[in-house]
């Protein structure tokens, strides 16, 4: 994920109380046991351990930037190919070099379940945020579902979207959503380890990037300073009234500013020319909007007290995850029905309820706002240092074998959500029911 930890917030910001009573409640199921397959789940991961591990520790050891995980790309592309079941497998998928999909098919009309698998390395720390446990589980999980249907002759297609650069803004999973990869998927799993939760009702924070430039005239500042406007004071009054905004922000908004040019090191000079960036974080989507309209008026306020002009480009980054609870509470019952060697982090109880909020941002969040969609958040042994995602300490941690292992339990559980739905009646309008309510959305999927 684009942040370097997770942190627990008390409540959403912005909610209405109708959405907040809908959404925000883990649903307990109704049916008559959540564990049919999950045996047989369990044991299949079990018998495919050691490939998945040899694939996990290869990738780890081959730390690859967003949108050059070249190596993973072959590596994972060539084992979807290898494997006995029917995987139909398209390599530079959508016109992205590294994106790939991998589709089981059953051949009978079904629901269509998908696993996302992520790839990238952060620049100079590696596999910091976990990638390497990412793609394990959703591999985990997928391969276990198409055993069950294979096994089971039950309907319906298995998707694996392998999904390059997570890290920064242009998020490969927007980019395959764009280009409709996601068009005949029902459902999305994916997953994130930390060293803090374990939880399948994670919400992510939004975010987006202004990039901001402001052109002036150059003057003598000693000789005739009044010929000048000053693009270095358009900036400076800009930040300045963008620190005097934050008294009147929400405690989940998050405004970041960094100068990236002051005009140059002269001194005796009225500057020409300044530009800065600045990175908005809040608790959703609309309220990210919400702050880009304040920010920019900021700047604009700069530009006309200096006469200045202003340009600012506006980069979507990322929408906050929103997930879905009848997913995320499937997905509660089998983790809690299968061992676990390695207790970490706090304990995920089957019926817990109310949101786990992360001040981290994901792709997987427009992929939310398309479609169902879990982001389970699993601990993993620390190292060390106790350091979280994005730290040199996490990354060491996250080559381990235990921390694959837990990714493998992850797997299992996912694979328990990805069966309930190709299996269990009226689940599945179910949770596109939950979907539309908490979206708005009354004709789509």
């Amino acid at each position: 994920m684009a942040q370097d930890g997770f942190v627990l917030v008390s409540r959403e910001s912005q909610i209405t109380k109708k959405s907040h009573a809908a959404a925000n409640t883990a649903p307990t199921l109704q049916h008559e046991g959540p564990h049919d397959h999950l045996a047989e789940i369990a044991s299949f991961v079990d018998s495919q351990s050691e490939k998945l591990w040899h694939l996990n520790k290869f990738i780890h050891s081959n730390p690859e930037p967003a949108f050059q995980e070249f190596k993973a790309h072959e590596a994972l592309t060539k084992f979807m190919r290898s494997r006995p079941e029917r995987w139909q497998v398209t390599s530079s998928a959508c016109g992205i070099e590294t994106a790939w999909i991998a589709v089981y098919d059953s051949g009978r009309k079904g629901p269509a379940v998908s696993f996302n698998v992520e790839m990238d390395a952060l620049p100079n720390l590696g596999h910091a945020c976990g990638h390497n446990l990412i793609a394990s589980a959703s591999l985990a999980g997928a391969l276990a579902t198409a055993h069950i249907i294979e096994k089971h002759s039950l309907a319906g297609k298995v998707y694996v979207f392998g999904t390059p650069g997570e890290e920064g803004y242009h998020g490969g999973k927007i980019q395959l959503l764009n280009r409709g990869a996601y068009d005949k998927v029902d459902i999305s799993l994916i997953s994130h380890p930390s060293i803090l939760n374990n939880s399948p009702f994670v919400r992510t924070t939004a975010f987006c990037r202004l990039e901001v430039e402001f052109f002036g005239r150059t003057a003598h500042a000693a000789n005739a300073p009044w010929q000048g406007i000053n693009a270095l004071d358009a900036l400076v009054a800009s930040y300045n009234s963008i620190s005097m905004l934050r008294q009147q922000t929400q405690p989940s908004d998050i405004i970041g500013f960094a100068i990236t040019n002051g005009g140059g090191d002269a001194t005796n000079v009225i500057h020409a020319y300044s530009s800065a960036v600045c990175t908005i974080r809040s608790s959703s989507a609309s309220r990210v909007d919400t702050l880009v309209d304040k920010v920019g008026a900021c700047f604009d306020a700069g530009a006309q007290a200096t006469g200045c002009t202003v340009e600012i480009k506006v980069i979507k980054g990322y929408k906050d995850h929103v997930p879905n609870m009848h997913l995320a509470a499937s997905f509660a019952e089998h983790w809690s029905s299968l061992p676990d060697p390695y207790p970490v982090g706090p304990e995920l109880r089957a019926h817990e309820r109310g949101y786990t909020y992360v001040k981290a941002s994901t792709d997987q969040g427009d992929i939310s706002h398309a479609l169902p969609s879990i982001n389970v958040s699993f601990a993993i042994p620390a190292g060390p240092e106790k350091g979280g995602p994005h730290s040199a300490d996490f990354e060491k941690a996250a080559g381990t074998k235990w921390a694959f292992d837990r990714a493998l339990r992850v797997g299992k559980g996912m694979a328990g959500v990805a069966v309930d739905v190709l299996t269990r009646d009226g689940f599945l309008d179910t949770v596109k029911g939950e979907w539309r309510e908490r979206f708005g959305v009354e004709n789509k999927l």
